[in-house]
């Protein structure tokens, strides 16, 4: 699946919560309510993390964490969406401008052991 098919499925989920939001609560989610619930899935996720690392015991084991990390990227796609953000060409950008910064940076040490300095 590439981004955009990942982006669809995101959005098909979002109107379903849309809809059951309506009904259940009487309104749709906010943008800073999507970005509480992001954080509480990042909140989790770094449970399952230190489980996995084991520093904690959280039940769910693999399975959680797979689907903590999907929530987590879930999250990412729909805020990208409400932001209007191309998170494609956001994350190209992104990751060239630190793979340029970090190799100036090893290269910059690697003169330093080199000259001594």
């Amino acid at each position: 699946m590439n981004l955009e098919e990942l982006k669809r499925r995101a959005l098909h989920v979002h109107d379903l919560y849309d809809e059951l939001n309506r009904r259940e609560r009487g309104r749709t989610w906010t943008r800073g309510d999507f970005m509480l619930g992001f954080v509480g899935d990042v909140g989790d996720l770094a449970k399952l993390v230190m489980a996995e690392e084991g520093a904690r015991d959280v039940p769910g084991g693999r399975p959680a964490l797979e689907h903590e990390l999907a929530d987590c990227l879930w999250s990412v796609l729909i805020l990208a969406h409400h932001y209007d953000v191309d998170l494609e060409a956001a994350f190209r950008r992104t990751m060239s401008d630190l793979g340029a910064s970090i190799a100036g940076k090893l290269a910059a040490t690697a003169d330093g052991e080199h000259t001594g300095s």
